[in-house]
């Protein structure tokens, strides 16, 4: 059976963008142990918003709320740009 997706926004990466002027993505894209990041996500097919709670979050990064999806996914904007991984596909 194939690894869920989880997708959630980097607090941290809005914060320094804001205090640094830049525009780096903020959305990551965790596939197993791959994550990819980007600017907009579009997801083909059903997911579940999850919310941990106060107690723990719900994955290794911090995030609290995820999306989780076994969807194929379109990243937008993606960093690394040219790396090209089966579970979504690269817009420009």
């Amino acid at each position: 059976m194939s690894k869920p997706t989880y997708i959630h926004v980097n607090m941290h990466k809005i914060r320094a963008n804001k205090k640094n002027g830049t525009n780096e993505p903020v959305i990551t894209v965790k596939k197993g142990k791959t994550n990819r990041y980007g600017h907009g996500v579009e997801i083909h097919g059903p997911s579940t918003v999850l919310y941990g709670g106060n107690d723990k979050p719900l994955l290794s990064c911090g995030a609290r709320v995820v999306i989780k999806t076994m969807s194929e996914v379109t990243i937008f904007d993606t960093q690394p740009p040219k790396k090209k991984i089966s579970f979504w596909k690269r817009k420009k």
